[in-house]
């Protein structure tokens, strides 16, 4: 069945609304590399304040993006992890990826001829 307009627009929409924003990319990255503790994932995003990534954190989790696990007994008492649903995302982290060091690359070279 062939989208129309309307639905690609729609989707797009329920994309940047829960992926949107300055930090959800950086923080699912961080995850996604093995960050799993509070601290680990604040430490590896330059910038992210603790109450932003506790905002987003709480965001991501009600999206399903994000695990939260507590255990009072254990030495670090709470612990995130990726979903499988997050994860189906990573293809296209990837991609954004190379492409963000792509476009650097090639607005470098146009500077370059300035």
């Amino acid at each position: 069945m062939e989208r129309n307009q309307k639905e690609e627009f729609q989707a797009l929409q329920d994309t940047l609304y829960v992926l949107g924003g300055k930090w959800k990319l950086p923080i699912i990255n961080s995850i996604c590399n093995g960050n799993s503790r509070f601290k680990e994932i604040k430490d590896s995003i330059p910038g992210i304040t603790a109450r932003m990534l506790s905002k987003e954190l709480k965001d991501m989790e009600l999206n399903n993006l994000v695990k939260r696990t507590e255990d009072r007994d254990a030495k670090v008492p709470i612990l995130y992890e990726s979903t499988s649903y997050c994860q189906s995302f990573g293809p296209i982290i990837s991609e954004m990826i190379k492409w963000g060091i792509s476009h650097r690359n090639h607005i470098k070279k146009q500077q370059e001829k300035i």
